[in-house]
């Protein structure tokens, strides 16, 4: 009989709270869960965060693209107007013809630059 009592004194001691056997196994896996459920919602705010700050860079860098193909454009113009101010260089050098051009290319400067 002793072993008997030995029995249902371990039972209560186990189960004191007034909860059924499995019900500490259950209440247990609910707070699992909860964890789980709160674990995946900061990390779906986590990744939604992180999706909307690859799209504002990809913007980002779209929009320097653009930047930077109108300035390519651009020095591309200036290039070709450098290469025709050049090219009349050449020619005034080369002619030799003396006072009255070298005259006109300083007059052409100072209306370029001023």
């Amino acid at each position: 009989m002793s072993y008997r009592r030995d029995i249902s004194r371990s039972k209560s001691a186990l189960f004191d709270d007034g909860l059924e056997e499995g019900g500490l196994r259950a209440s247990s896996s609910y707070s699992h869960e909860h964890n789980n459920d709160k674990a995946v919602d900061s990390l779906q705010d986590r990744v939604s965060f992180l999706k909307k700050l690859t799209d504002d860079i990809h913007e980002e860098v779209e929009s320097h693209n653009r930047l930077l193909d109108r300035m390519g454009n651009k020095m591309d113009i200036s290039r070709g107007v450098l290469s025709g101010t050049m090219d009349r260089f050449k020619m005034v050098f080369e002619k030799k013809s003396g006072f009255l051009d070298k005259c006109k290319l300083k007059v052409y400067f100072e209306e370029l630059f001023s």
